[in-house]
């Protein structure tokens, strides 16, 4: 039945299983010479080719590595399962890479992978030491937890012990394996107390530097320090940052090293920038005059796989990085002086993820209406646009304008001249963008007959930290009205988007806003929302980031009693009985960032106040469902969203018509 559906011509009117005719890109790796790239190339097939089942497909991710050179390129390994995570070797002759968790080295003169491990638990994070010698990774080992399998009792002591796309944490953290190229010896380097988040081998090959928390209490709330490990020893603490880093990258001097993250005192509504930390400590931020975030924070749901987008060193004077410039992400160049130059950076496109050395740069990019392609050294190596079964049509850009000045949204209209239904929609976060990524999923709707509005309210990435920061403590205020005048501004501009038949739709944050702007209006004839927010109050005990969220976003905490009015205040539940709209509520049950409590209330509520309301809940999934699930899941998810705005907005066409599974 897959195969039948991949190999199909596209039908007049596509479906949700346009999806499976796809192939996404990830983990863009350039070699030490910059010359050549590996990377990793997702596709969807049927779980077992050998066993299929005519009446229930089983579409699923398998995986490759790519090698990319001269202009083009060619597929590296084969097999049924998932190959991952491409390392090359300082000399550029073998690739390391993990296949089905276990670790791997390819000789690319010639010759078969060769399995390293053979633990239970997988490998991440590989990285070789830069003179060769070693390669390091994370693994568990052979750890396991099996009492939910036995029915034993879990006893929690932590504070922090489940974690979105983990669920259940390892009562011991991963360790830092170490394997002798040389010897052929592997052998556990570090065994943590907390967690560590990131680390990267010295320029010297006597250590890595890495980044982790002094306690358990103090990893919940983001308060993050650098440690130096040597080959022998214990970790020596470097810093006295306090607050989150997301990487840290050694200067080529050996003393030195940049870092992402947040000084202390500033928390997740604060942009990531760059710092230099020196020996004794001290530190200075490098991009003082970029008012704008490192790295990609513009959503798309075409990303499955890792995207790395560290930055780099290009020479002991300048730092390459990617930032969010509004609803783009391109690549910039700074020198220690703090100049900020753009080195590649389209402002209609996004490079999610990218890799530079040896005067090379890997990387992957994409347009709102152009698939995710991988380029090596400004050259684009794949066409995997052309997998694409439909016509991907070029949203159209739209203003709106509040205190702050103008800000930006886009509509993306169907083929035609006739009226269509106008769907708003709204990006989670709050700090993140739409802009110019590729969504499948608004593709999809267009070519279906309905017009998609998004947009970048007050709260969003890319415009400044003062656009950011005007809605801290007033959720549901500025961004609401950011988000209805720029609506009604697209439907000034498009008299063909029908303002009588609207939807609103939105997840996680997004999710929160159409539940709250559904308590404040009326205007909306259906309502989709997904992995939301609708208790602000219980949330905080029973999300992976509840302990001290609502503290950066709102200066607000549901432990503390002063704060619990405030909080019931702006928690869409304590206005449900102002809802009217229509509702679908889908929800995964392993989403521990937005927990599944959250959909159980609004559902509960609205059903007792008679709204009509649909609950489709994902076994098996968390956050990233809508992004990197399981692909029939997301088939089944994209399914009942169109059943659902066909119900209520009346959609009447017959080839149009779609049945929710069941």
């Amino acid at each position: 039945m897959l195969k039948s559906m991949l190999n199909q011509s596209a039908p007049p009117l596509p479906g949700p299983d346009s999806l499976l005719a796809l192939a996404f890109p990830s983990d863009p790796q350039i070699s030490p010479d910059g010359r050549r790239a590996a990377f990793v190339l997702a596709r969807i097939e049927e779980e077992d080719p050998q066993k299929v089942d005519s009446g229930f497909a089983r579409p699923r991710y398998k995986s490759h590595i790519w090698l990319a050179e001269n202009g083009s390129a060619q597929q590296l390994t084969r097999g049924e399962g998932r190959d991952t995570s491409p390392r090359w070797s300082p000399d550029g002759t073998t690739l390391a890479f993990v296949r089905d968790g276990k670790l791997h080295l390819l000789p690319l003169g010639g010759g078969e992978a060769q399995r390293i491990t053979d633990f239970a638990g997988a490998v991440q994070d590989l990285q070789y030491s830069p003179d060769g010698r070693f390669l390091t990774f994370f693994s568990a080992g052979d750890d396991e937890d099996k009492r939910d399998e036995r029915g034993e009792a879990r006893i929690i002591t932590r504070p922090r012990y489940r974690f979105n796309g983990r669920d259940w944490l390892p009562e011991r953290s991963a360790r830092l394996w170490r394997y002798d190229l040389q010897q052929h010896e592997l052998s556990e380097w570090l065994a943590p107390t907390v967690e560590v988040t990131g680390y990267a081998w010295q320029p010297d090959s006597q250590g890595v530097l890495l980044v982790s928390s002094a306690d358990e209490l103090r990893a919940t709330q983001w308060q993050q320090e650098v440690y130096r490990l040597g080959l022998s020893g214990i970790p020596e603490q470097l810093t006295r940052w306090n607050s989150a880093i997301t990487a840290v990258i050694p200067h080529p001097d050996g003393q030195r090293f940049a870092l992402v993250g947040r000084p202390e005192g500033k928390g997740s509504p604060e942009n990531t920038h760059l710092f230099l930390v020196e020996p004794g400590g001290s530190w200075q931020r490098l991009d003082r005059d970029h008012d704008h975030p490192v790295g990609n924070l513009v959503g798309g749901d075409c990303h499955v796989g890792a995207l790395p987008d560290r930055p780099a060193w290009l020479d002991g004077q300048t730092l390459l990085f990617s930032s969010t410039v509004r609803g783009s992400c391109g690549l910039f160049r700074i020198t220690l002086d703090g100049t900020v130059t753009a080195h590649d950076h389209d402002p209609q496109a996004v490079v999610p993820s990218f890799t530079a050395r040896g005067g090379g740069v890997a990387l992957i990019r994409e347009r709102a209406d152009r698939f995710p392609e991988v380029e090596l050294n400004g050259t684009t190596v794949t066409d995997l646009h052309a997998r694409l079964p439909f016509v991907a049509r070029t949203p159209g850009r739209g203003t709106f304008h509040n205190e702050l000045g103008a800000g930006e949204g886009w509509v993306l209209l169907p083929d035609g001249d006739g009226r269509v239904p106008a769907v708003l929609s709204i990006h989670g976060g709050p700090h993140t963008d739409y802009g110019h990524a590729f969504m499948h999923e608004f593709q999809l709707f267009a070519a279906r007959g309905y017009g998609v509005c998004y947009s970048n309210p007050r709260g969003s990435a890319g415009y400044g930290q003062a656009w950011v920061d005007d809605i801290h403590g007033r959720w549901g205020d500025p961004d609401m009205a950011d988000l209805l005048n720029f609506f009604d501004r697209c439907l000034e501009a498009h008299p063909r988007l029908d303002g009588e038949r609207s939807a609103i739709m939105g997840g996680s944050y997004g999710g929160y806003m159409t539940n709250w702007i559904t308590g404040h209006t009326a205007r909306f004839g259906a309502a989709i929302t997904d992995r939301s927010i609708c208790n602000l109050l219980s949330f905080g005990g029973t999300s992976d980031i509840g302990l001290r969220f609502w503290d950066d976003e709102l200066g607000l905490n549901f432990h503390r009693s002063a704060d619990t009015l405030k909080l019931w205040e702006l928690s869409p539940l304590k206005h449900v009985e102002n809802v009217q709209t229509p509702t679908l509520i889908v929800h995964s049950v392993l989403d521990h960032r937005c927990p599944i409590e959250q959909a159980e209330q609004w559902y509960a509520a609205l059903t007792l106040h008679g709204v009509p309301t649909r609950f489709v809940r994902f076994p098996g999934e968390d956050h990233e469902l809508s992004r990197a699930g399981r692909p029939d899941r997301r088939l089944v998810r994209l399914q009942e969203y169109l059943a659902w705005l066909e119900q209520w907005l009346k959609v009447s066409a017959p080839e149009a018509k779609v049945e929710a599974l069941r």
